[in-house]
This record gives C-alpha cells, sequence and structure tokens, in this order.
C-alpha cells in the first residue's frame, strides 16, 4: 500500500539498528532475486555484517524469515493504527493508499509474496492475516460485509496493476489525485446504496 497520505513517519521504522539493516537487506534480495537468492552470505553481505554477526542476531535462514514476517506484521498493524484516524476516513485512506509507492510496507508485501511463491507457508499466512485485517477495518467503516469485500477486490487490483506497472506493463488506471478521487466517490456510493439510502446514487 502507498503513502499518498503524508504518513511516511507513522509507518516506517528506523533502518539504524543492524538488526534492521539486516532485515531491509533480506527484503531487497528477496524482492531482486527470490528466496534462492537470499542466502546468509548475501544478505550478511548486503547489509555489511559478517555471517556470524547475522546468525547472533537470527540464529538461521529460518529465523531471518520469521524476522521479516514479524517486522511486516508490525508494519500492517502501524498502518492499520493510521487508517483508523485517517482524517478523509477509512475508505479514502485504503483506496489512496492502494497504489505501489515504493514505502516500507509496500516493499515488505512485494518481499513477503516473493516469499510465499517459494518455499515458507508462514508468508502467506501472514498475508492473508493482514488482508483480513484490512477487512476487518473496512467493515467497520462502512458497516456491510459485502460492500467491504468489494472495496477490498478494488485495492487489491489498484495494487496488482501499480505493481506490474514497475514492470513494464500498461497502465489501464487512472491513479491521479482526481481520478482515485472518483473512485473514491463511487466507492462511497456503493457503500450508501448497500445500506439502503434510497437517495444514493
Amino acid at each position: 500500500m502507498s503513502s499518498a497520505p503524508d504518513v511516511s513517519d507513522q509507518r516506517m521504522p528506523h533502518r539504524g539498528s543492524t538488526r534492521d539493516r539486516i532485515l531491509v537487506a533480506y527484503e531487497d534480495l528477496l524482492i531482486e532475486s527470490g528466496e534462492r537468492g537470499a542466502t546468509l552470505d548475501a544478505v550478511a553481505a548486503r547489509a555489511g555484517v559478517s555471517k556470524g554477526g547475522l546468525l547472533y542476531h537470527f540464529g538461521s535462514k529460518d529465523g531471518l524469515a520469521g524476522g521479516f514476517l514479524k517486522r511486516l506484521r508490525d508494519l500492517a498493524e502501524v498502518d492499520v493504527s493510521v487508517m483508523r484516524s485517517a482524517p478523509a476516513g477509512v475508505v479514502d485512506y485504503f483506496i489512496r493508499t492502494s497504489v505501489n509507492a515504493g514505502t516500507e510496507l509496500d516493499r515488505a508485501l512485494i518481499a513477503a509474496a516473493r516469499l510465499a511463491q517459494t518455499s515458507d507457508p508462514r508468508a502467506s499466512e501472514i498475508l492473508a492475516a493482514i488482508r483480513t485485517l484490512w477487512l476487518d477495518v473496512v467493515i467497520e467503516a462502512v458497516g456491510d460485509p459485502v460492500a467491504a469485500r468489494a472495496i477490498l477486490l478494488i485495492s487489491d487490483g489498484l495494487y496488482y496493476n501499480s505493481a506490474l506497472m514497475g514492470m513494464g506493463a500498461p497502465d489501464p488506471a487512472d491513479v491521479s489525485d482526481e481520478g482515485l478521487q472518483k473512485l473514491i466517490d463511487m466507492v462511497e456510493r456503493l457503500s450508501t446504496i448497500a445500506h439502503g439510502d434510497p437517495d444514493a446514487g
């Protein structure tokens, strides 16, 4: 999810510690090379630490993956906290941040998807848990599970489309501020219709 609203300070962890540098290096290598390329040696070299230093913090490659997934969960929980208190509301925030802008959370989600495609069922589980977390917040906001799921699927489409753009695919969606506002207005009308407002539409 992108950080279209200016929430970067609240959503990004500090990169100063050795542990954080190792996790970011692992994430970068997952994105660039997949799980096979994210070896302990490669991660240590990218993070600028010895392999022994890496193992001091995480113990094993499995421990490294677990640490990365915990970091992802933490980022998602911060995102949900910001979403709940967004000045323009949950739906506005959720749609506007459904464009991949390369934030810490965006990169962690992509890296986790790479991990899920290969070897670690925990990655699939945490990605599913994050989607459920988002869905629950949207349901609370709109009061209708069907409308909330539609909003989640719209968000998925925006995110998938913007991620493909980075791979050279054409962009059929309008993700300008004006385009996103039109989409948000439409989603809010659907939510109102779902509540049975005869004046909606």
